[in-house]
């Protein structure tokens, strides 16, 4: 018998506290991993590379204040900028306030939003009904399928924000890498039917023409409206998504302390599991070593079965956090879950994490074990 499957062998001897020992580390795995997939969706995740390229300008004061129309040609005017386009949330509702009926809807600019959202694809022909199409609306395939929708389908959704219901034709379907529903239309149906909301815009969507003038052309944009009446405030497309999150106060802090508190707890379970299992085989390590097993052997053996027992635990935590999330995020209200996934580098580092809680909870108790005097070990009652 090898020492590898002595050490696996071992590790199941008791096998209800093995067991239970392994579902304490799973679960607590599991949060972990959830929190660690937040953290990297939030964070790390800088989506498809053409977002690097776009900004998103509002109102300095919040998004509740609406911007000149104008705006957008001097915006234009600013080398470096390529595409401009409104972006204007509508905040309807489509049949119910059920959230499998829940969607976003854009009022944007037909003509450059495909050239600006450069990753979402859609028949050329399909684009060109759009930008036709004043009453002309394009749905992303995920929720043409989710409601059974086709082009040429009427969709009525009712305004909440604006007293007006719109009455769209489905001209688009577009794939997208993008994971949440949303639906565009084209602001001169909002602008014709509410004569008083013509001339203002909630925020600009921006291509710029490369990474390097992000920042400059930021800037630049900021400055010119800096002494207008309605200051602007720009941002990169991650640097918007994060202005939302950050609402919700220091929530980057708040993962990595529920991180280190998990992981402390894992260190606990396992460490004085490891302890107590480790002080009833005294008489065992004595025999082992009497029979020629040295120190280092001990040592590895004993360091193999927690490590082993940890494994275990980060497999059943990281794998139920990967079917939790997909579960989640096929949830009719799962819309925030559609943004994160449990992705390789992520399983990969909650079972690191395992191995190392488990290395680190056994090899104090599993060299004060190996250190013991043999005879004293053979005496020992316990």
């Amino acid at each position: 018998m090898t020492l590898g499957r002595f050490a696996t062998k071992n590790a199941f001897r008791n096998r209800r506290r093995s067991v239970i020992t392994a579902v304490s580390i799973g679960f607590s795995l599991l949060l972990l991993t959830l929190l660690m997939s937040v953290y990297r969706g939030f964070y790390l995740d800088q989506g498809p590379p053409e977002s690097a390229l776009r900004l998103i300008t509002r109102h300095k004061v919040s998004l509740v204040f609406f911007l000149p129309s104008y705006y957008r040609e001097k915006i234009r005017a600013i080398p470096g900028v390529v595409h401009v386009s409104p972006w204007n949330w509508f905040g309807g509702i489509y049949k119910d306030e059920k959230p499998e009926n829940q969607f976003a809807q854009f009022g944007v600019d037909p003509n450059e939003i495909f050239d600006i959202l450069k990753e979402d694809h859609l028949p050329p022909d399909q684009l060109e009904a759009f930008k036709h199409d004043r009453a002309g609306a394009a749905v992303n395939r995920e929720l043409a399928v989710k409601h059974g929708w086709k082009v040429g389908d009427k969709v009525i959704v009712k305004g909440t924000i604006y007293p007006l219901n719109l009455e769209l034709t489905i001209r688009a379907i577009y794939d997208s890498d993008n994971p949440f529903d949303s639906m565009m239309f084209s602001t001169e149906y909002i602008e014709q039917a509410l004569p008083r909301v013509k001339g203002r815009t909630g925020t600009f969507y921006t291509l710029v023409d490369s990474a390097d003038h992000i920042t400059t052309v930021s800037k630049r944009i900021d400055e010119m409206f800096s002494n207008s009446p309605q200051p602007t405030k720009t941002e990169t497309e991650k640097g918007f998504t994060l202005s939302f999150v950050a609402q919700l106060g220091n929530v980057k802090l708040f993962i990595l302390s529920i991180c280190g508190a998990v992981v402390f707890a894992i260190l606990l379970v396992s460490g004085n599991t490891m302890a107590m299992t480790i002080r009833e085989r005294t008489r065992e390590v004595a025999v082992l070593k009497t029979l020629g097993f040295t120190r280092g052997t001990i040592l590895s053996l004993y360091v193999g079965e927690a490590v082993t027992i940890s494994l275990l635990g980060g497999l059943l935590g990281a794998t139920g956090a990967t079917l939790l999330m997909i579960l989640a995020s096929n949830m009719p209200n799962g819309t925030f879950f559609k943004g994160f996934r449990v992705n390789m580098p992520t399983y990969v580092t909650a079972l690191a994490v395992a191995a190392l809680v488990g290395l680190v909870s056994a090899v104090f108790p599993s060299y004060n074990a190996s250190r013991r005097n043999i005879v004293d070990g053979l005496r020992h009652i316990g």
